[in-house]
């Protein structure tokens, strides 16, 4: 809609020339930012500090001797911090494998993953980048194993060797970004299914004949665009880059056009926390709720990551 008005210095009168921008972007305003689930209840922690990083998501936890197995009450208090604050992070854990095995088992059942590098465990996958890597699959937003007809609960990443400048994770709170979208998005995707598929992801990275193999062990599933947490009830944004391939029941362009959208809301700030590791450090997430990016910005040097995933539950 054109507006005229006088110019108030030569009172003749003008038009305000459209404010076109193009379609689908991000623009600059107030956010809603609340971090926990509306009717939580808020308690003290007795058994931990935990020390909040952003305004919505990530937490430095204190006071946790990982290398021990967990009392039910510290075990409860590190899990309503995960759940409150998305991705948690225990400095100087350095913890061995099989402790790291045995923390992600007070979760569940740990995955086993045979598309990655294995670690010192069959269930421990690593992660390791030198100087000559090839590309990597993980500078990219990203959920875990959506692929898979349940996908990790969560996560749990321990840095081995750390490069001198770099190499940090950056993590997003799918749910920050649902609240924030317009009525109209949401409307659209209320109820809408997306299909995942493994190959996207790791197409640029694995032989044809890799694929072939696996691609009868993970066959194409589908997957609400926005989900509800099975804890606590929370609505989140389901989709990723790396393996949500279309939405169904949208032809190819407007399913491409809308899934854009969506996975760009990941790259909002305000919805992210960065972490600077240390060695030994450990970050446990909750694959459920984030969307994840690790830097690869730390070439010639070496940066070397185990990690174990925890089984989830099927996503409604």
């Amino acid at each position: 809609m054109s507006i005229t008005a006088p110019d108030p210095v030569t009172s003749r009168t003008v038009t305000l020339r459209e404010a076109r921008v193009p379609e689908g972007g991000l623009y600059e305003g107030t956010r809603t930012l609340q971090p926990f689930p509306e009717g939580w209840e808020e308690r003290p922690y007795e058994h931990i500090e935990v020390v909040p990083q952003t305004r919505v998501i990530g937490a430095e936890i204190r006071g946790a001797d990982l290398t021990r197995p967990l009392s039910p009450a510290l075990r409860e208090e590190i899990n309503r911090a995960l759940l409150e604050w998305k991705v948690i992070f225990f400095r100087g854990a350095d913890l061995t494998p099989d402790q790291q095995a045995a923390f992600g088992r007070h979760w569940g059942e740990l995955e086993t993953n045979p598309i990655l590098a294995r670690g010192a465990r069959e269930d421990i996958v690593r992660f390791e980048k030198g100087g000559n890597a090839a590309p990597t699959f993980e500078n990219v937003w990203h959920t875990d194993v959506t692929f898979r007809e349940r996908p990790a609960m969560g996560s749990i990443l321990q840095l081995r060797e750390v490069p001198p400048i770099g190499g940090h994770t950056m993590w997003a709170d799918m749910a920050a970004a649902y609240d924030n979208l317009s009525d109209e998005v949401k409307e659209r995707i209320d109820g809408a299914v997306a299909v995942h598929d493994f190959i996207p992801g790791f197409d640029r990275f694995t032989t044809h004949e890799r694929l072939l193999e696996l691609q009868d062990q993970f066959p194409p599933t589908e997957h609400p665009v926005v989900r509800r947490h099975p804890e606590t009830g929370r609505r989140m944004l389901f989709v990723n880059t790396s393996f949500t391939t279309h939405i169904v029941g949208m032809d190819r362009t407007e399913s491409d056009r809308l899934l854009a959208h969506l996975v760009r809301q990941a790259h909002v700030p305000e919805y992210q926390v960065r972490f600077a590791w240390q060695p030994g450090d450990i970050a446990f997430w909750d694959n459920r709720a984030t969307q994840h990016y690790a830097l690869f910005d730390y070439a010639p040097h070496r940066r070397v990551a185990e990690r174990v995933a925890i089984v989830g539950d099927r996503p409604f």
